[in-house]
C-alpha cells in the first residue's frame, strides 16, 4: 500500500505518493482527475526499474485547495519542486493540461529533467472539438457540473475502459464531492497554456508524444500529436483506437513504448 507524502509550497501542499527504486519518473494527471490515473503504468515502470512518483495536481486527489493559481504553469513549477525536494533528476510524464507542465518544467528546470512523456497533450490554446467545447460551458454550471464531468469522463475511454473503471470514476465523483475541488477544476479549465506554449523553445529533453487516435479532446488527433512532436523535436506515438489516456485505456501496448523510450533516453 502506497503512503501518501505532500510536498510544501507556498499556497498549499501536494500530495504525491513514491514507489520502487531506480530512475525516478515523475506522473502528472491530467485536470479532473486523480494520480491513481497511472495505477497500470506506474506498476509497470516499477517493474522495468523505475521510481516513481505519481502526484495529486493544486485542488485534485489528496492536494490542497487552497492554491489560487492553478494553471499549467503552476504545476510544471510543482513539478520542478518536487525534482528539487528529492534532490534528483528524472522523466515527467504528463497527460492532458499536464503535458503543458511538463513542458514548463523541462524548460524551467533543464538541468533535472532528463525526458517528457506527453500523453494526449494540450499544450497550447488550440481550437477544441465541438463536443469538448460545448462541455466547457456546462461545466461552468456548479448545480450540474461535476455530475456531466463524471459522464464525460466515460467518453475517454472510446474502446477499452479498465476492468476497475466503474468504482475508479465513483471515487473520481467522490473526490470532486469535497468542497473546492470542483472550483479547481473549472479554474483549470479557463487557464491559458500560452505561457507554457511559449517554453517551447527552451525545451531540449527527449520527447515523446503519446496520442489516442479517437482522442475525443481533438478534431484531429493525429495532426495534433505530430504538430506538438515536430515543434519539440521528439517523437510520436499513435495508439489506435484509444482516446484520452491511452496509457490507461491499453497499458500493455502503451507501457512498453514507453519503457522502451525512458531507458534509450537515461542510457
Amino acid at each position: 500500500m502506497r503512503t501518501t507524502l505532500f510536498l510544501s509550497r507556498p499556497e498549499g501542499r501536494v500530495a504525491y505518493d513514491l514507489s520502487g527504486t531506480g530512475p525516478l519518473v515523475v506522473c502528472v494527471p491530467g485536470m479532473g482527475d486523480l494520480r491513481a490515473e497511472y495505477r497500470f503504468l506506474a506498476e509497470r515502470l516499477v517493474a522495468a526499474g523505475f521510481r516513481v512518483a505519481t502526484m495529486d495536481v493544486r485542488g485534485h486527489g489528496e492536494s490542497d485547495t487552497s492554491f489560487a493559481d492553478v494553471s499549467p504553469a503552476a504545476i510544471g513549477s510543482d513539478i520542478v519542486a518536487l525534482l528539487e525536494s528529492l534532490n534528483e533528476r528524472g522523466f515527467v510524464v504528463g497527460t492532458s493540461m499536464a503535458a503543458a507542465a511538463a513542458i514548463w518544467a523541462a524548460a524551467e528546470a533543464r538541468d533535472r529533467v532528463l525526458g517528457i512523456v506527453l500523453a494526449g497533450p494540450f499544450v497550447r490554446d488550440v481550437k477544441v472539438s465541438a463536443l469538448l467545447r460545448g462541455m466547457l460551458r456546462v461545466l461552468m454550471a456548479k448545480l450540474w457540473g461535476r455530475a456531466f464531468w463524471i459522464r464525460y469522463y466515460a467518453s475517454l475511454y472510446p474502446t477499452a475502459k479498465p476492468a476497475d473503471f466503474a468504482e475508479y470514476r465513483h471515487a473520481l465523483r467522490k473526490n470532486l464531492d469535497e468542497p473546492g475541488r470542483f472550483d479547481a477544476l473549472r479554474g483549470m479549465m479557463r487557464a491559458s497554456k500560452q505561457p507554457c506554449e511559449a517554453r517551447i523553445p527552451d525545451v531540449h529533453a527527449p520527447t515523446l508524444v503519446v496520442m489516442g487516435t479517437k482522442d475525443p479532446d481533438f478534431p484531429d488527433a493525429s495532426k495534433e500529436a505530430r504538430e506538438v512532436a515536430d515543434r519539440l523535436k521528439g517523437e510520436v506515438f499513435l495508439v489506435d483506437g484509444a482516446g484520452h489516456y491511452p496509457h490507461a485505456e491499453m497499458p500493455d501496448l502503451v507501457a512498453p513504448r514507453i519503457v522502451s523510450f525512458l531507458k534509450e533516453a537515461h542510457a
